[in-house]
């Protein structure tokens, strides 16, 4: 992925050396193992897990190392990107104002308002403030741990989460957890299918029009999008921590499921072929 020499967004908040906000670089119910791994789906949530209470700003007082400053600037030029590229689809396809997510970084351990965040529970988006939190040794973790290397991939990361933020704009995301308040544990789990399927389909349109706008995909970047999908699809997951696979406790979808909705979106870059909620088939 082509990345560097573009501008870094100003929407980061940096809690990973004594707080404040500044740009960088210009910028289930499963014990042991599996808990981790469920805090890399991009968006479970751990706070049950990691709950740190409160929703203040804990800072880390952790080494930041090179790699640590490398993954804040490629976050803020990613981030940047998703707000020039979902400004432009509001104004085309929603008639609306897009308005653009913060970006929390954080070293080891953090809170929010939807509860304590650490590195092993993974990127997620908090409609309670409009932020997604993120470490960015989460990065090392995605190839290292999950076989999911690549600037690409990591980029997808970043869109997934903005996508939630933007079903977050739509209504979407509030309508539907809702929803889930409302129903069974399993049609509970179904909808929250329905939510990351579509997110992983807005991270293609992301995609197609960071191609188109900025050029900056390269050859193999779609293939590291799509094995990342693959890796963290939920029957992948629970087969890789040891356990047998059971589609009614699946929360995100399956890697065949977040790779075709990845593609979908790619393809077809409308938020209406997005529309998980009325698919005949997931």
């Amino acid at each position: 992925m082509k990345w560097q020499g573009r501008r870094g967004s100003r929407n980061i908040e940096d809690r990973r050396s004594g707080g404040g906000r500044r740009a960088a670089g210009g910028i289930g119910g499963i014990a042991g193992v599996l808990i981790l791994l469920a805090g890399l789906y991009f968006g479970f949530d751990t706070s049950g897990f990691v709950n740190l209470g409160g929703d203040g700003a804990t800072q880390s007082s952790s080494e930041i190392t090179q790699a640590d400053e490398r993954a804040a600037q490629f976050v803020s030029v990613t981030l940047a990107d998703t707000e020039e590229i979902w400004t432009e689809i509001f104004e085309t396809q929603v008639g609306a104002t897009y308005r653009a997510p913060t970006l929390v970084l954080f070293k080891d351990a953090t809170q929010s308002p939807c509860g304590g965040a650490t590195a092993q529970s993974g990127p997620f988006y908090c409609p309670g403030d409009n932020k997604a939190y993120l470490d960015t040794a989460f990065f090392v973790t995605l190839d290292e741990r999950l076989g999911a290397g690549g600037d690409f991939a990591a980029a997808y990361v970043v869109a997934h989460e903005v996508a939630h933020h933007v079903q977050n704009e739509l209504g979407i995301l509030g309508q539907a957890n809702r929803l889930r308040t409302q129903v069974s544990e399993r049609e509970s789990n179904m909808i929250s299918v329905q939510i990351e399927l579509q997110a992983d389909c807005l991270s293609g349109i992301w995609a197609r029009y960071a191609q188109e706008r900025f050029n900056s995909l390269e050859s193999g970047d779609i293939a590291e999008a799509m094995n990342a999908a693959a890796q963290i699809g939920d029957d992948t997951l629970q087969r890789n921590a040891g356990r047998t696979v059971q589609p009614h406790t699946f929360t995100h979808g399956t890697s065949e499921q977040r790779q075709r909705w990845f593609q979908t979106g790619y393809d077809n870059p409308q938020i209406t072929a997005c529309n998980t909620f009325q698919a005949n088939t997931l």
